[in-house]
């Protein structure tokens, strides 16, 4: 996704990062900072909405649906904030 975005969005930093041999690593630490932001994202909000493997063993519909939610709200997050920053 962010290879898309430089390109079409930021083409004179798409062009200076692949002339310069460096898109592909400035891709992978993207990719790294996105992963890991995710993750401590969807850990801290299903810990403060109370979404815990208690409620996965007594409602799994109901954890299912609020880990959905989550998971696109995190989504969202990581896009505006890494990606397309």
């Amino acid at each position: 996704m962010r290879e898309r975005y430089l390109k079409e969005h930021k083409r004179v930093l798409y062009y200076t990062l692949l002339t310069s041999g460096k898109l592909y690593e400035h891709l992978a630490e993207i990719d790294t900072s996105a992963c890991d932001m995710a993750e401590y994202l969807i850990k801290e909000m299903a810990r403060k909405q109370g979404v815990t493997e208690q409620l996965k063993a007594v409602d799994m519909m109901r954890w299912i649906g609020l880990m959905n939610n989550i998971r696109a709200c995190v989504d969202e997050i990581v896009l505006n904030d890494i990606v397309y920053s």
